[in-house]
């Protein structure tokens, strides 16, 4: 932006070589302005994981977003990790917080020299800069998530560890899943699902305190009402049989439907993004109940109190608001 000629003598005006000045309204919306990308609804199929060799394979949507690779949020890079049986796969990002989710196999992961037993179904969190070398003993694969993309955006290094290594077995949550689908409140409520979470982070309740994970189902024969949240999810379908999918859109009709949705087909093994402050509803058409588990950057959010999370009133007359 043309300003005020400068008249800083030189010894003062090197100082000030970096700085840039805008009128408000030119700069207040970078976003809308399109000087920030908005983050893409993209898929990312089974048949990535499914064969070829042990390698790690990053859903890195960069480009989209105008930052360095690999990404698949501003904060975030979900990937699938394939191993052959037999073999090992060491992962060592420069991040706060990983999560796997063991989508098939069976092995054991070597951290700081203790072995982590995992199987099909298992969930696991690894604190900052771990090191790990994963062993698989019949064909594997992950579901792996990890915030190296903001701590890259912010040029700082993982040091301290906010938390300990910490398996949630599949059983487990399982059972804990099981226990809310009786509850007969049930049907009522916006979710039925069980958060993920650690005591070390007893504000947020989440399961690292960048990464809200939720182990859920959607019932057969029914619909989560629209909601939105100003977190980037990236949701994993654990299982489901035709006719589930999710539909995503800017705005709610007077009856509560997504105007002009764009449409993703649920298949089990494969992942989806929902951009942040879109209207989503997931819907289960088949006969069957259907896993999901998504993954967002809300425990970051819901620290700083930025998640703002909405969802459309069961009645369809009002909107329910759980602004952070």
């Amino acid at each position: 932006m043309a300003g005020v000629t400068s008249s800083l003598a030189p010894e003062v005006e090197r100082w000030t070589r970096d700085g840039e000045y805008f009128e408000y309204s030119k700069a207040a919306n970078p976003i809308g302005a399109g000087l920030i990308s908005r983050v893409p609804l993209a898929d990312f199929p089974a048949s990535l994981h499914e064969e070829g060799p042990t390698r790690i394979i990053p859903f890195d949507l960069s480009e989209q977003l105008g930052c360095p690779g690999p990404a698949t949020s501003p904060a975030l890079c979900a990937n699938f990790l394939h191993i052959q049986p037999g073999e090992e796969l060491e992962t060592s990002p420069n991040a706060t917080s990983e999560l796997y989710y063991v989508l098939r196999g069976e092995g054991q992961s070597e951290i700081g020299g203790e072995s982590l037993p995992w199987k099909k179904g298992d969930i696991f969190t690894l604190p900052a800069r771990s090191a790990t070398i994963h062993r698989a003993k019949t064909d594997s694969a992950f579901y792996w998530i990890h915030d190296e993309p903001l701590l890259r955006y912010l040029g700082v290094e993982a040091t301290r560890s906010m938390f300990r290594p910490t398996l949630y077995p599949r059983e487990r949550a399982d059972a804990e899943l099981a226990i809310v689908e009786k509850d007969p409140r049930a049907a009522s409520r916006s979710r039925v699902s069980v958060l993920l979470a650690n005591k070390e982070f007893p504000q947020t309740r989440t399961v690292t305190h960048v990464i809200w994970s939720m182990f859920g189902v959607l019932p057969k024969e029914s619909i989560q009402l629209p909601h939105h949240h100003e977190s980037v999810a990236l949701d994993l379908i654990i299982d489901c049989e035709p006719g589930c999918y999710t539909l995503i859109g800017h705005d709610l009709d007077g009856e509560g439907h997504i105007i002009n949705p764009k449409r993703s087909d649920w298949k089990p093994g494969s992942a989806f993004v929902t951009p942040p402050g879109l209207w989503h509803s997931h819907h289960n058409e088949s006969g069957s109940p259907a896993h999901l588990l998504p993954i967002q950057d809300a425990g970051l959010h819901t620290y700083l109190r930025t998640l703002d999370i909405h969802f459309y009133h069961k009645d369809h007359t009002s909107y329910v608001s759980q602004k952070q």
